[in-house]
């Protein structure tokens, strides 16, 4: 047996014909001569597509570096309102699902029906789980008003203002009298209604500028006594948050949220091979959908574990 061969069987897909025998092999598309070069083509196309990937998140990273070294104390400081515990977890159940992946990939090698079908529900499993944890850290921070850009410093909405209100006493609004001269009818008093003072107690909404926005205003109204509703509006009244913190929150959704997207679209394509191989369409001749999934999800979970310290455990 030559090298090329078992190098090809060692992979279940043996080159058996010179141009292929797609009777033989049901699996084998007609652009392919042999389930080989099929097998081969499908995984260097994956490995491309993900060194697409690696570029992508890359650049992501790279922007993550920039914020982080221009504004150094925002990242240290905002990191605290995310829930390391929950992260924590995330990261577990995702290393788990790579591992269940993997075995999942063996079994298919080794004809073992059963063995994949469960670690591809177990996988599944872990991807779902995944993103119902990431729903529960979203919400939550969304209640809590961590968003990002303007409507971080917007508690209610980026429409309403909010107002720092101290109950004004009701000003009476004074009439005042003067004598208006009319040479024929002698002189008559007219009386004129004053203007309403203007209440100066509802404060806009602070706005952002270039250079972010200073919280010391709203500090100072909570330290006259006044009273600011909603209970979100808590993080704004720190004396210590810095200017610029929605900058945090901005590339924490975008690179979490992103990767949030690849784990759903690995829940898609792994309830594909769980059906898929519930009806006994992988063996040890074809399993390549199998073992290019798996490299998908390892990736996704390679993300995650580079996400978890950056974010969570920089503080």
């Amino acid at each position: 047996m030559s090298h090329s061969t078992s190098h090809a069987d060692s992979h279940g897909h043996g080159d058996h014909h010179a141009h292929g025998d797609h009777a033989k092999y049901p699996f084998l598309a007609h652009h392919f001569d042999t389930p080989n070069q099929q097998f081969e083509s499908g995984k260097l196309g994956m490995w491309v597509f993900l060194a697409t990937e690696v570029l992508f998140f890359g650049a992501l990273f790279v922007m993550y570096a920039i914020m982080r070294f221009k504004d150094p104390q925002v990242f240290s400081y905002a990191s605290q309102f995310l829930d390391t515990i929950l992260g924590g977890i995330n990261t577990c159940v995702l290393i788990l699902s790579s591992l269940t992946m993997a075995i999942g990939v063996r079994a298919a090698q080794t004809n073992k029906k059963g063995l994949l079908c469960t670690c591809l529900a177990l996988t599944l499993a872990g991807a779902m789980g995944f993103l119902v944890i990431k729903y529960f850290e979203y919400t939550h921070k969304f209640h809590e008003n961590l968003k990002w850009g303007q409507a971080f410093y917007h508690p209610v909405n980026d429409e309403e203002k909010l107002e720092l209100n101290t109950e004004p006493k009701p000003v009476e609004n004074p009439v005042l009298t003067i004598a208006a001269v009319n040479p024929s009818a002698g002189v008559q008093p007219v009386a004129l209604a004053a203007q309403p003072p203007v209440d100066k107690t509802a404060v806009a909404a602070p706005k952002a500028g270039p250079d972010g926005v200073s919280t010391a205003a709203m500090v100072e109204a909570a330290d006259a006594g006044m009273h600011v509703h909603h209970s979100e509006e808590a993080h704004l009244l720190d004396p210590k948050l810095p200017p610029n913190t929605h900058r945090f929150f901005a590339i924490y959704y975008i690179m979490t949220g992103l990767h949030g997207i690849h784990v759903l679209i690995g829940v898609g394509v792994i309830s594909w091979l769980l059906v898929m191989a519930m009806r006994g369409r992988f063996s040890s001749d074809y399993y390549t959908p199998v073992d290019l999934v798996g490299l998908y999800w390892h990736v996704v979970d390679l993300v995650w574990i580079f996400l978890f310290p950056l974010f969570y455990l920089i503080h």
